[in-house]
């Protein structure tokens, strides 16, 4: 059963693989948007903040245990967006 199971591991499923790539491109437009949003400046620096965490805790909803994934790729655009726009880091 374990051998079965590393198996399913090592090769998914088409249908897992597509519904990852959904979960992804999902992901990809949930923080374009919001980098958009943010970009327009017709929000507070804190209204902001918030849309930036809503959009973290979606993407850990959508893939779990991912919290450091997300802080090293999306974290960053985040920043300096902020920056950029508030003058924050």
């Amino acid at each position: 059963m374990e051998a079965a199971e590393s198996v399913k591991a090592i090769n998914p499923s088409q249908e897992a693989v597509d519904e990852e790539s959904r979960r992804i491109r999902r992901l990809r437009i949930l923080v374009r948007l919001t980098l958009d949003s943010i970009a327009s400046g017709d929000m507070s620096a804190e209204e902001a903040a918030e849309m930036i965490a809503a959009t973290r805790r979606a993407a850990l909803e959508m893939f779990p245990g991912k919290e450091r994934t997300f802080d090293l790729i999306y974290r960053p655009q985040f920043q300096r967006m902020m920056h950029a726009v508030y003058g924050l880091q």
